[in-house]
């Protein structure tokens, strides 16, 4: 069921922000461009707007968030619990599970930053 319910969520939104691009586009990407500049991704100039703007609203986009989503429905972390073994990707793109980065006793540290 909460899958059903993703599923239709995030298809309204995209259907909804395919239609606005399409209808008022010097809006969107004004507006695309503000979420840009909370991540500091239009600091960047090799990484323009042209570039990634219009993927937003599409369907592999579609595809992306849902799979997201849908994985974060079996992540659970709990206080004083062990950590979850989430899929996370490395430099070289291999897919590897966050607890095979452990190392015997040693705590396991993220450091998470920025890419620019």
């Amino acid at each position: 069921l909460q899958k059903l319910l993703i599923l239709l969520h995030v298809t309204l939104c995209v259907v909804v922000g395919k239609t606005l691009m399409i209808l008022f586009p010097n809006a969107m990407k004004r507006y695309i461009l503000k979420l840009g500049a909370k991540s500091r991704m239009n600091e960047n100039p090799k990484f323009s707007y042209e570039n990634w703007g219009p993927t937003f609203f599409s369907f592999k986009y579609l595809l992306f968030v849902l799979k997201v989503k849908w994985k974060r429905l079996e992540d659970e972390a709990y206080e004083r619990h062990p950590a979850p073994n989430t899929p996370v990707v490395t430099l070289d793109g291999e897919v590897r599970c966050l607890l095979d980065f452990m190392q015997d006793n040693r705590p396991l540290i993220l450091n998470f930053g920025s890419c620019t």
